[in-house]
C-alpha cells in the first residue's frame, strides 16, 4: 500500500490537523490514525480490522514521517529559565530539526504542554505511568527514535538524578534509556551551580560522555543575584547541536592528533585592582579551539581571562598572567600543532603594589619599572626537545602588516605566521569577523574577509592537509 506522509498534505490540511492534534493533545500522526479509525468505525469494523488488527497496539511514539530530519527530543527541565526553550524549539525547526518534547511535572509549573505542543507540531510527554503510552513502552521508544537528546533547562536536580542512575519520571528514564548523544544546558542559582555537590554530578556526567553547553554568567531571576548559572541562549544552544550534528557525522581528519591553543589577554597586576592588558576578547583562539575539536582533535585551550562560554570537547586551562600561560604550554607538550592565537602582554610590572596604589594630592605620579614578560611563541619555537611539528603565531599589527608578519616568522622561528590588521577601524579586536594573510616561508595567502568561525575552519582545514600530506 502506497504511504502518506504529513509532508505530501497541502499546508491547508496540515494547518487544520496542526490546530486539531494541539486541541486533543495528540502528535499529528496520532491525529491522523484516530480520523483513520473514524471512518472505518462508519465504514464497518472490517475494513478497521484490515487497516489495523486489534492485536496490534498503536505506537504512541512514533517516529517522525521524514527520517531525513535530525531528531532532537527536548526534555525542559523545571526552571525558570524554561521560558527560553519555547524559543529553542523554534531555533531548532528553523534549522530543519524534527523535534519532539518531554516536559518535567515541575517544568509544567513554567510552560505548559499545550505551548510546547503547538511549536513542536506533536504530541508533548508529561508523564512516564501513562496507560495509553506506555503499553508499547513508550518512553523506550522516546530515548530510541532521537538523534540526540538536548536538556534544557537542566537544573541542579535533574543533573544530580542523572549522574546517580535514577529513573522516577518520564525524563530521567528516557534519559537513563536512550544510546543517543546527550546535551545539557545547565540552569541554576550560582551558590547551587558553585556547590560541591552539583560539581561532583558535572564531573560525573563529563566522564559519561554528556556534552554541555553553558551556563552563562550574568543576572539571575532572583533580585541582587548574579553570577555563572544562566542558561545559555536558545541561539547559542541551536548552535551546540548544529555542531554535535557535525561531529557525529563529518570526518575527522585531526583524529588522534593533539593541539594546543592559547587564547585571550593576559592580565599583568600593577597593584591588586588594575592590571596591565591587550584588547583581545579571545574569540579567534576559542573558534580555532572549537574548530579543531570538531575535526577530532585532542585540543588544549589555555586562555587568559575572556567573557567568553569554554568551547566543548576541551581540555581547558585558565590563567591570568604571560608567565602562568608559558608554564602551562609548556606543561601541556607534548602535541602535534602548537597554535598561539593569544594576545599575551609584552611587559609587566616590575614590582607590583602588594597594596592599591593611592593617589596623593601633591605627590608625584608614581613610576612604574616595566620588566618584559616570556616571547611564548619564540620559546617554544626555539624548543630542542618537544618542539611541536606545526608552530603557528598570530602577527595583530596596525600597519606594514605583511612586512611585519615576515619578519616575526624569522624572529620567532615559527612555521606559520597568521598576521592580521587589527587597527580600532577594522574591528577585529573584541569583533566577529577577521581578514587574514597566511604568512610562511613559501609566500602569502590571502584569505578573504570571513567569520572568526570561517578563518578557524580555513586554519584547521590547511593544518589537517599539510599532517597528512594533501597540499591540494
Amino acid at each position: 500500500m502506497a504511504s502518506l506522509t504529513v509532508r505530501q498534505l497541502d499546508e491547508r490540511l496540515k494547518t487544520l490537523l496542526r490546530l486539531r492534534a494541539a486541541r486533543n493533545g495528540r502528535s499529528m500522526e496520532d491525529e491522523i490514525r484516530s480520523i483513520l479509525r473514524e471512518a472505518a468505525d462508519a465504514a464497518g469494523e472490517d475494513i478497521l480490522e484490515r487497516f489495523e488488527p486489534a492485536a496490534t497496539p498503536a505506537r504512541a511514539a512514533a517516529v517522525p514521517a521524514n527520517t531525513a530530519m535530525p531528531r532532537v527530543l527536548l526534555i525542559i527541565g523545571g526552571g525558570i529559565a524554561a521560558y527560553k526553550s519555547l524559543d529553542l524549539i523554534r531555533r531548532l525547526k528553523e534549522r530543519g530539526c524534527a523535534v519532539r518534547c518531554v516536559l518535567t511535572q515541575a517544568a509544567t509549573q513554567f510552560v505548559t504542554p499545550l505551548a510546547a505542543s503547538a511549536l513542536t507540531g506533536g504530541r508533548v510527554y508529561t508523564e512516564l505511568f501513562n496507560p495509553e503510552h506506555e503499553f508499547d513502552v513508550g518512553h523506550i521508544r522516546l530515548a530510541r527514535e532521537t538523534d540526540l537528546v538536548v536538556v534544557a533547562p537542566a537544573t541542579a536536580d535533574l543533573m544530580a538524578k542523572m549522574a546517580q542512575g535514577h529513573a522516577n519520571d518520564l525524563a530521567t528514564a528516557v534519559l537513563l534509556a536512550t544510546n543517543a548523544k546527550i546535551l545539557l544546558a545547565p540552569a541554576m542559582n550560582p551558590a547551587m551551580w558553585a556547590n560541591k555537590a552539583t560539581q561532583r554530578n558535572l564531573k560525573q556526567l563529563k566522564a559519561d560522555g554528556v556534552a554541555l553547553v553553558g551556563p552563562n554568567a550574568g543576572e539571575m531571576a532572583e533580585r541582587g543575584e548574579r553570577g555563572v548559572g544562566r542558561m545559555a541562549e536558545p541561539l547559542e544552544i541551536a548552535g551546540a547541536v548544529e555542531r554535535l550534528m557535525k561531529i557525529a557525522a563529518a570526518p575527522q581528519p585531526l583524529k588522534g592528533k593533539r593541539i594546543l591553543v592559547t587564547a585571550g589577554p593576559t592580565h599583568e597586576p600593577i597593584d591588586p585592582v588594575r592590571y596591565i592588558a591587550n584588547r583581545s576578547s579571545g574569540k579567534q583562539g576559542y573558534a580555532i579551539a572549537a574548530a579543531a575539536a570538531e575535526a577530532g582533535a585532542d585540543v588544549v585551550l589555555i586562555s587568559g581571562p575572556v567573557n567568553l562560554p569554554k568551547p566543548e570537547n576541551v581540555d581547558f586551562i585558565d590563567v591570568e598572567s604571560a608567565r602562568d600561560m608559558l608554564a602551562a604550554v609548556e606543561k601541556a607538550l607534548p602535541a602535534d600543532v602548537a597554535i598561539f592565537a593569544a594576545a599575551v602582554a609584552d611587559w609587566r610590572v616590575a614590582n607590583a603594589g602588594e597594596q592599591k596604589i593611592k593617589k596623593q594630592p601633591g605627590k608625584a605620579t608614581p613610576q612604574l619599572a616595566l620588566a618584559e614578560n616570556p616571547d611564548i611563541l619564540s620559546t617554544i619555537a626555539h624548543r630542542r626537545s618537544d618542539r611541536p611539528p606545526l608552530v603557528i603565531g598570530f602577527a595583530a599589527e596596525t600597519e606594514n602588516v605583511i612586512a611585519n608578519a615576515k619578519a616575526k616568522l624569522a624572529r620567532k622561528g615559527c612555521d606559520w605566521i597568521l598576521a592580521n590588521d587589527v587597527s580600532p577601524s577594522t574591528g577585529i579586536m573584541g569583533g566577529d569577523s577577521n581578514t587574514i594573510h597566511l604568512v610562511t616561508a613559501a609566500g602569502v595567502d590571502d584569505w578573504p574577509p570571513q567569520s572568526k568561525e570561517q578563518a578557524a575552519a580555513m586554519l584547521i582545514s590547511r593544518i589537517a592537509a599539510t599532517l597528512t600530506g594533501d597540499r591540494n
